[in-house]
């Protein structure tokens, strides 16, 4: 089941990928291609995390404690 899953998470950042990044490079944008990249790939790691039940933590809770933190 989950390997299917993560199966199908790779297959569609590959297809996306493959449109978007034609699309960027058209335009003449290589640190935009970069920061797609890195972003695409940050996205689907934690959504495959997520498919294998890896806990992920709350972003919140780390923006909350650097607000305390600089609130002092």
């Amino acid at each position: 089941m989950a390997a299917g899953s993560i199966f199908g998470i790779l297959l569609a950042a590959c297809v996306i990928s493959i449109f978007e990044i034609r699309l960027i490079r058209k335009k003449g944008g290589k640190l935009e291609v970069t920061v797609f990249i890195v972003l695409l790939s940050a996205a689907c790691g934690l959504f495959i995390a997520q498919k294998l039940h890896v806990p992920i933590p709350n972003p919140l809770v780390g923006i909350e404690a650097l607000f305390k933190w600089a609130g002092h």
